[in-house]
């Protein structure tokens, strides 16, 4: 039983929304991950400087769905994806877009906040390459760069009047959202939302990023062909031939709601906690103790202890180090339970999105839990692990899903800047 029972309202996920590599909309993303399907593909672009050849883009996805045209030549990609899954998780809810034959009062009910790492990066980069070799500039060139003008974008196409924010804190920034939007809606101030659309999106998938990252160390460059391996093969999350990891695009939206609405949730968001390890700006500090302690607090915050947790979404990114840490953290976190609890990493199915990764990893879980391809609750695989690592020796749910639904799940994730978030999803 839980270690003490919060009396504050619930905080519900009403809706979700996904634009995701392996899938596009929330029952081909559920479908996909239940499938342990791979949404990791060859590099559509050639590079010589390149030694990545791998990306986990979403090519199933038509911008020309949601937006124009003109408004694709305009917007970063972010943007299309972002409003997708915004408005799927919208209409999940059931609820509308305000401007769509709502009041004002209902506008003013209803918020966003968008958490990005990169932003408008792609389109800011091509901006640039048109400026030195004399080609016209965009007029929105300024406004793309500004990561809070892109939330502003989603909330005017989706007439909600109620705070519009935008979290960057690296791949914490969903995460960071998630936790934002749950203290907004609990706030007694005068205007305080009554409901929030979180979304997390990123897509800058070109070669100056692959390239910066490259520099850094952190990339997967794994020999696909020569092993005779797919290209899905790449993304292996604590598997011991893991070599880093593999950058990732899409979007992924929740839709929050203090007590629902009247309406009943698919799950509640019911612990939130961030630290910062004050460190490294790409390393997380070794002891791991302020990654462990934003686990601790989130479970606090949730009412819950450590042997509560069925379940925990790893940040999992697929490189030796962090992997191997964050074993260490949720060891630290959960002490002996954490031998109980399985868990797994999507990240080996949809590469790393970046700021979407929270996100992402948050409607994976209700996806999951729920079953929402129209089958029962499952725990999703980590797929490409078949090497054990001394290192990383808890359960990932290697290479195939769980059967039975998990049903209190730790999402975890870190972030560069010496950041640590992590929240709590009950069913």
């Amino acid at each position: 039983m839980p270690a003490t029972t919060p009396t504050r309202e619930p905080i519900l996920v009403t809706g979700v929304g996904a634009v995701a590599p392996n899938g596009v909309g929330v029952a081909a993303f559920t479908r996909g991950l239940r499938e342990g399907r791979s949404g990791v593909r060859p590099l559509a672009f050639a590079d010589e400087r390149l030694r990545c050849t791998v990306a986990a883009c979403c090519d199933g996805f038509d911008p020309l769905s949601v937006v124009t045209k003109g408004d694709v030549e305009r917007l970063p990609r972010l943007v299309p994806m972002a409003l997708a899954a915004a408005r799927e998780a919208m209409a999940r809810a059931g609820v509308a877009s305000p401007l769509d034959g709502h009041s004002l009062e209902d506008a003013r009910g209803a918020g966003l906040i968008l958490g990005t790492g990169g932003g408008g990066i792609d389109f800011t980069l091509t901006q640039a390459d048109a400026f030195h070799h004399d080609r016209r500039q965009s007029l929105w060139t300024i406004t793309n760069a500004t990561h809070g003008n892109l939330a502003g974008e989603l909330s005017i196409r989706l007439g909600l009047h109620g705070p519009s924010l935008c979290v960057s804190t690296g791949c914490a920034s969903s995460s960071d959202a998630i936790g934002m939007a749950c203290d907004l809606l609990r706030s007694e101030r005068p205007g305080a939302p009554r409901l929030m659309v979180v979304v997390g999106a990123d897509a800058h998938v070109r070669v100056e990023t692959l390239m910066g990252m490259e520099l850094l160390g952190v990339m997967s460059t794994r020999d696909w062909r020569g092993r005779g391996e797919e290209a899905g093969a790449c993304s292996r999350p604590f598997d011991r031939g893991r070599d880093g990891f593999v950058l990732g695009e899409g979007a992924w939206a929740l839709v929050l709601e203090r007590g629902g609405g009247g309406r009943r949730g698919l799950a509640r968001v019911s612990g939130y906690a961030a630290t910062c390890d004050a460190y490294h700006r790409v390393r997380p500090a070794p002891e791991m103790e302020e990654s462990a302690r934003a686990m601790r607090l989130a479970l606090e915050d949730a009412g819950l202890r450590a042997e509560d947790v069925d379940a925990v979404q790893y940040h999992g990114t697929s490189t030796q180090v962090n992997d191997a840490l964050e074993t260490k953290a949720v060891k630290l976190a959960l002490g002996a339970h954490a031998g109980r609890v399985r868990g797994s990493s999507i990240k080996s199915m949809i590469g790393h999105p970046q700021g979407a990764c929270g996100a992402a990893a948050a409607v994976a879980v209700v996806c999951a839990m729920k079953g929402l391809d129209g089958g029962e609750g499952f725990v999703p695989p980590t797929i490409n692990l078949t090497e054990a690592d001394p290192q990383c020796d808890l359960d990932y749910t290697p290479g195939a899903a769980g059967a039975g639904g998990a049903q209190r799940v730790l999402v975890n994730c870190l972030a560069f800047g010496a950041k640590n978030s992590a929240i709590v999803i009950e069913g």
